[in-house]
């Protein structure tokens, strides 16, 4: 029979390492929770405003749970059910931003990627010029551009309209989703170029059959992109539309500035939390592939 007594006891240094490492690995875990406390606290703030009364979020804290839930600065909110003065609500100006912010995504996404695509892998003269030009693209400031496109949609009789934003967002846009496509595409070996090519097919017929169905992670890296920059836009939105065609964020910032009446916290928290909502719900569904398209090539060459 084995003696316990005899039982080696354990090194007293490496026992000191392990509790070394669980207080750290400990101190990190609460570190990362006060961030996380952090970056939560205001929509938990937002969420609880909205669904209280005037009279509960005069009287009552901040940071308190509501004592009677209620939807009515919602409804207000999205209809904009005013008493008194003549005021609108969410709803039309969000379908405006739905409206400008699918063809946008689309039409430059495509265009991304058919500009991606010559430029990594049909070497012409000039191709590197042309790349850098559209890179520059991407740092010029938005204000810069405000007056002479203001002129050209003048020009084009789209000033005002919900097609002369998509147009608008579509050219800013060009310069960063062929950046992500060019970045992609360099990773493609040419020799599927190359067989293509034996085998009698086209430009189109490459683009369409080989790099179109391997580009579904940077796709979905482009969309999120574009969709976050189009849909969160304001200055675009206040500068090039009118009233009737405004995007959901220009009416946000009247609904929150406005000073007719009684202010109310509630309606403008419930606001901003559904104008919010369509970027909310494209990075939690479509998060995880954000990650793996940007690793799969979109930040290489």
């Amino acid at each position: 029979m084995t003696d316990l007594s005899m039982t080696t006891p354990q090194n007293p240094s490496k026992t000191g390492s392990n509790l070394r490492k669980i207080a750290l690995r400990w101190g990190l875990y609460l570190i990362l929770g006060v961030f996380v406390l952090y970056y939560v606290m205001p929509l938990y703030v937002m969420i609880t405003t909205s669904l209280k009364s005037l009279e509960e979020i005069r009287t009552g804290s901040l940071m308190a749970l509501p004592r009677d839930v209620t939807f009515d600065a919602w409804a207000t909110a999205w209809s904009g059910a005013c008493t008194g003065i003549q005021c609108e609500g969410l709803k039309p100006y969000f379908w405006n931003s739905v409206l400008m912010a699918v063809p946008a995504v689309a039409l430059s996404t495509f265009l991304g990627a058919m500009n991606g695509y010559v430029i990594a892998q049909w070497n012409f003269k000039g191709a590197n010029l042309i790349f850098s030009l559209m890179l520059f693209g991407c740092f010029i400031p938005f204000q810069v551009v405000l007056l002479p496109m203001a002129r050209m949609l003048g020009l084009m009789g789209l000033a005002g309209s919900i097609p002369g934003l998509i147009f608008v967002h579509v050219i800013y846009g060009i310069g960063f989703t062929t950046l992500f496509f060019r970045n992609y595409y360099v990773t493609i070996p040419q020799d599927l170029v190359k067989a293509a090519k034996v085998d009698g097919a086209g430009f189109i017929r490459i683009f369409w059959s080989i790099f179109l169905p391997l580009s579904l992670p940077i796709i979905v890296v482009t969309v999120i992109w574009q969709f976050t920059q189009v849909w969160n836009d304001f200055l675009f939105g206040v500068s090039f539309s009118q009233a009737g065609t405004q995007p959901v964020t220009v009416a946000l910032n009247n609904i929150v500035n406005s000073t007719t009446g009684v202010k109310e916290y509630n309606v403008d928290m419930a606001a901003a939390i559904i104008a919010a909502l369509p970027t909310l719900f494209v990075y939690i569904v479509a998060g995880k592939y954000f990650i793996r398209g940007l690793t799969a090539g979109s930040v290489k060459g």
